[in-house]
């Protein structure tokens, strides 16, 4: 896992490069990474990209603060939680499937907390963790403020090796 205290590192990038690479050998390799949208100079959002090429919201800038249905909000941003799980779920729940005697690599960019509004999301990436065999290439956070639990039970696994990126 890829980790880092500041926005706009490079750990997507890092993760993206990683992916070229590891496809361009012929390595099998599936997921999804998060790419910021920009509109009129600024970010106005997150989109999830999965390496087959489809793409959907993570979330967006919400005109105002009041949520009068329930919402998922981190900062300014609205959380589609409805988008992203329809995305990512699909593949998270496949990755036991295929040629078992060819380890699969999986990428998962990012573990934060838009991602983690999603106990689904949460579920299936402590199964992917625990018993499907996959090698995982992903990013987390730096610990700031409340501690993410799966975060924090990914940084504490012996079997997870973490960088940290600046």
């Amino acid at each position: 896992f890829v980790s880092s205290l500041f926005l706009g590192v490079g750990k997507t990038t890092l993760i993206q490069k990683a992916t070229e690479a590891l496809k361009s050998s012929g390595i099998p390799i599936d997921g999804f990474y998060t790419e910021e949208v920009r509109g009129g100079g600024r970010r106005t959002g997150f989109d999830v990209v999965t390496l087959s090429g489809t793409r959907g919201p993570l979330s967006r800038v919400s005109p105002d603060s009041s949520t009068s249905r329930r919402e998922y909000r981190v900062g300014q941003y609205v959380v589609d939680l409805v988008s992203f799980e329809r995305l990512v779920l699909p593949m998270l729940r496949n990755v036991n499937h295929g040629n078992g005697a060819e380890k699969k690599i999986f990428v998962i960019d990012e573990i934060g907390k838009m991602e983690l509004f999603s106990q689904a999301f949460i579920q299936a990436v402590r199964q992917i963790l625990t018993g499907s065999g996959a090698v995982v290439l992903g990013t987390i956070p730096v610990p700031k403020g409340k501690p993410l639990d799966l975060v924090e039970e990914i940084r504490s696994r012996k079997d997870i090796k973490v960088f940290n990126v600046s």
